[in-house]
């Protein structure tokens, strides 16, 4: 994770656009811009990342590796991604990893992706730094916003969808109890995960103690849990659903890109877990799989039909 500042006024100004950004959507559905003046390989390279808006996403199919991406960037042939939050400003000089290859022509992309195969799409600009990736074969649109590096603002996307950098380990192991605090139930878990796939909010806990490999975790428990807001945009709660044993709140800080603070208000004990096990969404450099499990980024509301069709004859 990169530390940058936020700027001032930063929420008023995103909530302004993005009143002017639906807009935008709705008038392009209806009367498309017409081609940029310069080409379409300059258009996507005018920008060092493109944000992926999961939220604006049109249409009721998928595209997994824009499904998956925080951000995608186009460099000389080489697409690039950031798939994780571990490691989100850094890996790659903020670029990500590499994911594939592409080819830009008239209104058209096409892209080679290692895992998923070929992709294509035809490319519309909804304004200066906004650009429509729309897919004619799931009839999808994704909504993608320019930035270069240096506005580009890494600590608000990593803690707007912290509750996936939750998942981004095979295991999180208890590594520090406070002295301070009431003995309480919680004293007994020493090892939590947090699935991905599914419904997206199952966690699984552990009593065993000193595991070396998380595959060889017992879990004694599955229940469901939830990350809220705290009008501290750097501080989120985490709801523990215990089911017939009641629920575990905590107060959750982020310390680094493996380590996370839990205060837990009711006994007054402050916890500290380790992640163990680090989850790449991709492959690395060697192209060598270690990809363990699917994440997916999903729409915060019911998805809607797309009216886009096709321009290709």
């Amino acid at each position: 994770m990169k530390t940058v500042k936020l700027l001032f006024g930063f929420a008023i100004i995103a909530t302004l656009f993005t009143s002017c950004y639906t807009e935008d959507l709705h008038v392009n559905h209806n009367n498309p811009t017409p081609p940029p003046s310069i080409s379409l390989n300059q258009l996507l390279s005018s920008y060092e990342l493109w944000y992926v808006d999961i939220n604006e996403t049109i249409g009721y199919g998928q595209t997994p590796f824009l499904q998956m991406a925080f951000t995608i960037s186009f460099r000389n042939g080489t697409l690039y991604a950031n798939n994780n939050l571990v490691g989100f400003g850094s890996q790659g000089n903020g670029f990500g990893i590499p994911v594939g290859t592409y080819d830009a022509y008239g209104t058209i992309l096409d892209v080679y992706h290692v895992i998923d195969g070929f992709e294509t799409f035809d490319v519309y600009q909804i304004n200066s730094n906004t650009i429509e990736l729309y897919n004619p074969y799931n009839d999808t649109s994704y909504f993608l916003r320019g930035y270069q590096r240096s506005n580009f603002d890494y600590d608000y996307v990593f803690y707007d969808n912290i509750h996936y950098f939750l998942q981004e380990y095979e295991a999180w192991e208890k590594t520090y109890t406070s002295l301070e605090g009431d003995i309480n139930e919680f004293d007994n878990e020493n090892y939590l995960q947090f699935l991905a796939g599914g419904n997206d909010s199952e966690f699984r806990s552990s009593q065993d103690y000193n595991i070396s490999n998380p595959e060889n975790i017992y879990w004694d428990y599955t229940g469901v849990y939830y990350v809220g807001n705290t009008s501290n945009m750097y501080s989120k709660t985490l709801t523990l659903n215990y089911d017939s044993y009641g629920n575990e709140f905590f107060d959750l800080h982020v310390i680094n890109d493996a380590r996370i603070e839990l205060f837990h208000p009711s006994s007054g004990t402050t916890y500290e877990f380790t992640g163990r096990g680090y989850i790449q969404f991709m492959r690395n450099a060697e192209g060598k799989q270690i990809q363990e499990k699917p994440k997916m980024r999903k729409q915060k509301f019911e998805k809607k039909e797309n009216p886009r069709e096709s321009s290709r004859d």
